[in-house]
Protein backbone atom coordinates (compact mmCIF):
# COMPACT_ATOMS: atom_id res chain seq x y z
CA UNK A 1 0.00 0.00 0.00
CA UNK A 2 1.38 3.37 -0.96
CA UNK A 3 1.55 6.35 1.28
CA UNK A 4 -1.30 8.07 -0.59
CA UNK A 5 -3.56 5.02 -0.25
CA UNK A 6 -2.89 4.79 3.50
CA UNK A 7 -3.71 8.48 3.92
CA UNK A 8 -6.99 8.11 1.98
CA UNK A 9 -7.87 5.02 4.02
CA UNK A 10 -7.27 6.93 7.28
CA UNK A 11 -9.35 9.91 6.11
CA UNK A 12 -12.16 7.60 4.98
CA UNK A 13 -12.08 5.70 8.29
CA UNK A 14 -12.16 8.95 10.26
CA UNK A 15 -15.11 10.12 8.14
CA UNK A 16 -17.05 6.93 8.86
CA UNK A 17 -16.35 7.23 12.59
CA UNK A 18 -17.50 10.87 12.53
CA UNK A 19 -20.74 10.02 10.70
CA UNK A 20 -21.49 7.20 13.17
CA UNK A 21 -20.77 9.48 16.15
CA UNK A 22 -23.05 12.24 14.81
CA UNK A 23 -25.78 9.66 14.16
CA UNK A 24 -25.55 8.32 17.71
CA UNK A 25 -25.69 11.82 19.23
CA UNK A 26 -28.71 12.81 17.13
CA UNK A 27 -30.48 9.56 18.00
CA UNK A 28 -29.84 10.11 21.72
CA UNK A 29 -31.12 13.70 21.53
CA UNK A 30 -34.25 12.80 19.55
CA UNK A 31 -36.42 12.39 22.67
CA UNK A 32 -34.80 15.31 24.50
CA UNK A 33 -35.64 17.90 21.87
CA UNK A 34 -39.31 18.05 22.95
CA UNK A 35 -39.53 19.96 26.27
CA UNK A 36 -42.55 17.95 27.40
CA UNK A 37 -45.17 15.52 26.14
CA UNK A 38 -48.91 16.08 26.50
CA UNK A 39 -51.17 13.28 27.77
CA UNK A 40 -52.45 12.76 24.22
CA UNK A 41 -48.87 12.39 22.91
CA UNK A 42 -48.14 9.85 25.69
CA UNK A 43 -51.20 7.79 24.69
CA UNK A 44 -50.29 7.92 20.99
CA UNK A 45 -46.60 7.10 21.50
CA UNK A 46 -47.26 4.28 23.99
CA UNK A 47 -44.27 5.25 26.12
CA UNK A 48 -42.78 2.29 27.99
CA UNK A 49 -43.02 2.06 31.78
CA UNK A 50 -39.90 3.37 33.50
CA UNK A 51 -38.85 5.72 30.68
CA UNK A 52 -38.27 9.24 32.02
CA UNK A 53 -39.94 12.21 30.33
CA UNK A 54 -41.69 15.49 31.10
CA UNK A 55 -45.48 15.64 31.13
CA UNK A 56 -47.21 18.97 30.48
CA UNK A 57 -50.83 20.01 30.60
CA UNK A 58 -53.50 21.45 32.86
CA UNK A 59 -54.39 20.05 36.30
CA UNK A 60 -57.90 18.69 35.85
CA UNK A 61 -60.37 20.47 38.18
CA UNK A 62 -61.62 18.20 40.97
CA UNK A 63 -58.81 15.67 40.56
CA UNK A 64 -56.42 16.84 43.30
CA UNK A 65 -56.26 14.41 46.24
CA UNK A 66 -53.89 14.82 49.17
CA UNK A 67 -52.73 11.75 51.08
CA UNK A 68 -50.48 11.07 54.04
CA UNK A 69 -46.84 12.16 54.26
CA UNK A 70 -46.95 14.70 51.39
CA UNK A 71 -48.41 12.19 48.90
CA UNK A 72 -50.50 13.92 46.25
CA UNK A 73 -52.36 12.61 43.24
CA UNK A 74 -54.00 14.57 40.45
CA UNK A 75 -54.80 14.27 36.76
CA UNK A 76 -53.15 16.19 33.94
CA UNK A 77 -55.17 16.84 30.80
CA UNK A 78 -54.68 18.55 27.46
CA UNK A 79 -58.31 18.34 26.42
CA UNK A 80 -57.66 15.25 24.31
CA UNK A 81 -56.47 12.81 26.96
CA UNK A 82 -55.98 12.64 30.73
CA UNK A 83 -53.14 11.02 32.65
CA UNK A 84 -53.12 10.30 36.42
CA UNK A 85 -50.08 11.63 38.30
CA UNK A 86 -48.69 10.60 41.69
CA UNK A 87 -46.20 12.85 43.50
CA UNK A 88 -44.59 12.81 46.92
CA UNK A 89 -43.26 16.16 48.06
CA UNK A 90 -44.15 19.78 48.56
CA UNK A 91 -46.06 21.25 45.63
CA UNK A 92 -45.13 24.72 44.32
CA UNK A 93 -47.08 27.65 45.81
CA UNK A 94 -48.68 28.41 42.43
CA UNK A 95 -49.93 24.82 41.93
CA UNK A 96 -53.71 24.57 41.74
CA UNK A 97 -56.46 22.87 39.78
CA UNK A 98 -57.18 24.30 36.35
CA UNK A 99 -53.64 25.68 35.98
CA UNK A 100 -50.71 24.70 33.76
CA UNK A 101 -48.20 22.21 35.12
CA UNK A 102 -45.11 20.35 33.96
CA UNK A 103 -44.10 17.20 35.84
CA UNK A 104 -40.94 15.16 35.37
CA UNK A 105 -40.85 11.43 36.05
CA UNK A 106 -41.86 8.10 34.50
CA UNK A 107 -44.91 5.91 33.97
CA UNK A 108 -45.34 2.92 36.27
CA UNK A 109 -46.70 -0.47 35.16
CA UNK A 110 -50.28 0.63 35.96
CA UNK A 111 -50.03 3.68 33.67
CA UNK A 112 -49.74 6.23 36.49
CA UNK A 113 -47.14 8.96 35.96
CA UNK A 114 -44.83 8.88 39.01
CA UNK A 115 -43.48 12.44 39.19
CA UNK A 116 -40.38 13.39 41.13
CA UNK A 117 -40.50 17.06 40.09
CA UNK A 118 -43.56 19.30 39.62
CA UNK A 119 -43.36 22.80 38.14
CA UNK A 120 -46.36 25.14 38.25
CA UNK A 121 -47.20 28.01 35.95
CA UNK A 122 -45.58 31.32 36.76
CA UNK A 123 -48.52 33.72 36.27
CA UNK A 124 -52.25 33.70 35.61
CA UNK A 125 -51.84 34.05 31.83
CA UNK A 126 -49.32 31.25 31.29
CA UNK A 127 -50.27 28.14 29.40
CA UNK A 128 -47.68 26.06 27.56
CA UNK A 129 -47.93 26.78 23.83
CA UNK A 130 -48.26 23.10 22.97
CA UNK A 131 -51.13 22.69 25.45
CA UNK A 132 -52.92 25.77 24.10
CA UNK A 133 -52.45 24.50 20.54
CA UNK A 134 -53.74 21.03 21.50
CA UNK A 135 -56.81 22.56 23.21
CA UNK A 136 -57.52 24.71 20.14
CA UNK A 137 -57.01 21.79 17.75
CA UNK A 138 -59.36 19.52 19.71
CA UNK A 139 -62.03 22.23 20.04
CA UNK A 140 -61.69 22.59 23.83
CA UNK A 141 -60.20 26.09 23.79
CA UNK A 142 -62.25 28.76 25.54
CA UNK A 143 -61.71 32.38 24.57
CA UNK A 144 -61.79 33.38 28.24
CA UNK A 145 -58.68 31.34 29.23
CA UNK A 146 -56.32 33.75 30.93
CA UNK A 147 -58.93 36.51 31.24
CA UNK A 148 -60.27 37.88 34.51
CA UNK A 149 -63.64 36.76 35.80
CA UNK A 150 -66.53 39.27 35.65
CA UNK A 151 -66.33 39.75 39.45
CA UNK A 152 -62.63 40.65 39.24
CA UNK A 153 -63.25 43.01 36.33
CA UNK A 154 -66.12 44.77 38.16
CA UNK A 155 -64.06 45.06 41.35
CA UNK A 156 -61.10 46.36 39.37
CA UNK A 157 -63.29 48.94 37.62
CA UNK A 158 -64.78 50.03 40.96
CA UNK A 159 -61.26 50.50 42.36
CA UNK A 160 -60.25 52.51 39.30
CA UNK A 161 -63.40 54.67 39.57
CA UNK A 162 -62.74 55.26 43.28
CA UNK A 163 -59.12 56.24 42.55
CA UNK A 164 -60.26 58.74 39.91
CA UNK A 165 -62.82 60.20 42.32
CA UNK A 166 -60.11 60.99 44.86
CA UNK A 167 -58.06 63.05 42.39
Amino acid sequence: MTRKQRRLLMIGGAGVVLVVAVGLVLNAMRDSIVFFSTPKMVAEQQIAAGKRFRLGGVVEPGSLQRGEQLKVSFKVTDGGATLPVAYKGILPDLFREGQGVIAEGALDAAGVFEADTVLAKHDENYMPKEVADALKKDGHWKDDYGKKSPDQTTAGQASADAAEGRK
